[in-house]
């Protein structure tokens, strides 16, 4: 437990941290969830403009170091081979 009053507010202040960075990785992973759900249902048009979204997302969670870059190149190649396989 936190026993001086700078300690007390820096719990505060992490806890306030951490839910943040949680909706932010919850938005990522849903927005990657969308792209490859709309590939799985073979929808070339809707998989396009969802990527597009998503790769927003991504480059903007991995501005803030949420995600290492890495990861987020790792999704977003992944993403557009996905797409670009589609018929």
């Amino acid at each position: 437990m936190a026993n001086s009053a700078q300690a007390r507010k820096r719990a505060r202040q992490n806890d306030k941290q951490r839910a943040h960075n949680a909706a932010l990785r919850s938005t990522l992973r849903t927005a990657i969830k969308k792209v490859q759900k709309a590939v799985l249902a073979g929808d070339k048009a809707v998989a396009t403009s969802t990527f597009g979204v998503s790769m927003s997302v991504i480059d903007r969670i991995a501005d803030k170091k949420i995600i290492h870059k890495n990861k987020a190149a790792r999704h977003k190649s992944r993403l557009s081979a996905a797409v670009k396989a589609m018929a």
